[in-house]
């Protein structure tokens, strides 16, 4: 049984009471699009904790922050959340538990499972140290791809990993960016060669988790016309500007498209609403269109907020294909809130981040600050949802999904008051 823990001392305990960390420092969760697995060669890199440098920062000017219009007093509604895309470093797993519990989060997936032999029966079994409250997804090792024995060796790798527990796979952007064939060739989303593992998913009734692309800023040239250019500041290596490496956006969300299409009895779950936060008609078309395919809100309430009312449109009209998801990632002295390199918080930064998270879902406001600066510099609108659409977002979706027991209703905590 797990003890109570508040806020500030939970946060001291995963941080090490460090008040300011500095990039990287103590790296051990794997960044969103980077999870857990076996190095591979260069010419086809698995994804790793590489460190972004981050000194371009301290040469950009600070910019003035977009002004926040004060908002009327509010409460959030008391209502069970499951986060459907978190990654969490198996050491910190049980005050991890403590700390998102203190925030209002009554379970979630840890997507940075590793393999079986590479971490995954780590991270199985921190999840069972915190009874059940994480569950976890199975990453894929792309070292070999296009070899003889490469598919037969990762379907054997889910098959297994089904037996050892997890319940869904986790496929992060290199695919379709980085990962190549021994020939140098990248390797297209929707490439024959994937079909035998797409296949297997479906088969063993495992949910895959993809991200592919990454905001379409990423895809423009860095410089001050491009309105992600603090992020792309802090980690270079996120850009993807140049053709002569990286396929166009539009291409590789064709891609996506094409294999979701291809793969009909596998269930998919676009995250990062779709990976294509910044187009709500495009994503309202695929949920049309493609009954296997599900979104997750996790990273991209900053650009949701921009486009209220479209967003508003989707998910009501797709009331049981939206999960909930943050982009949480803990590791021992490291937190990052949805996006941004790894960097000390106070417990203001973590209140702002799931407090304006809840008000985005939950209330009308407009013009109010966005939970993650530096994914942009705008304020957002919320889209206030019915009652009944936010408990199927925030956890019965999930727990439908993934074959859950029903998550626990958040205590009552000064965090989830206002």
């Amino acid at each position: 049984m797990l003890g109570a823990m508040s806020p500030r001392r939970s946060l001291s305990a995963l941080l090490g009471g460090v008040a300011v960390i500095a990039a990287g420092l103590l790296l051990l969760a794997p960044r969103c699009g980077e999870e857990r697995g076996p190095k591979a060669p260069a010419v086809n890199p698995t994804p790793s904790a590489a460190e972004p440098d981050t000194s371009a920062v301290t040469e950009l000017p600070a910019a003035p922050r977009a002004s926040a219009a004060p908002q009327p007093p509010w409460t959030p509604r008391r209502m069970a959340k499951f986060d459907m895309h978190m990654h969490i470093d198996p050491d910190v797993a049980v005050p991890a538990r403590e700390f998102l519990e203190s925030f209002g989060i009554g379970g979630g997936v840890n997507l940075s499972g590793g393999t079986p032999g590479e971490g995954l029966e780590e991270t199985i079994a921190a999840a069972h140290a915190t009874n059940g409250y994480f569950v976890v997804f199975v990453n894929i090792n792309f070292a070999g791809i296009g070899q003889p024995g490469w598919a037969d060796r990762e379907v054997a790798q889910l098959e297994k990993a089904k037996k050892m527990g997890a319940k869904g796979v986790k496929i992060a952007k290199n695919l379709g960016l980085r990962v190549a064939f021994a020939d140098g060739r990248r390797v297209p989303v929707d490439d024959p060669v994937l079909d035998p593992l797409f296949d297997a998913m479906g088969r063993l009734h495992l949910p895959l988790a993809i991200h592919i692309g990454d905001p379409k800023a990423f895809f423009d040239p860095m410089g001050p016309n491009n309105e992600r250019m603090e992020e792309l500041a802090s980690a270079p290596s996120w850009s993807f500007a140049d053709r002569s490496k990286f396929p166009t956006w539009e291409a590789l969300y064709g891609e996506f498209e094409e294999r979701v299409k291809r793969s009909a009895r596998t269930t998919i779950i676009g995250v990062h609403f779709g990976n294509a936060p910044e187009e709500p008609d495009r994503v309202q078309r695929m949920l049309d269109t493609y009954p296997n395919l599900y979104v997750d809100t996790a990273a991209r309430v900053p650009e949701l907020g921009r486009k209220p009312a479209e967003v508003r449109r989707v998910i009501l009209s797709h009331a049981d294909h939206v999960l909930f998801g943050t982009d949480v990632q803990l590791g021992r002295g490291m937190l990052i809130l949805g996006a941004g390199p790894s960097r000390g918080h106070t417990r203001a930064d973590v209140e702002h981040f799931f407090s304006s998270s809840w008000e985005f879902f939950e209330t009308p406001h407009k013009g109010f600050a966005h939970p993650t600066p530096i994914q942009g510099n705008w304020t957002i609108d919320g889209i206030d949802l019915p009652p009944e659409i936010l408990e199927k977002i925030y956890h019965k979706n999930a727990e439908r999904l993934l074959g859950l027991p029903a998550t626990p209703l958040p205590k009552p905590t000064p965090a989830a008051e206002h």
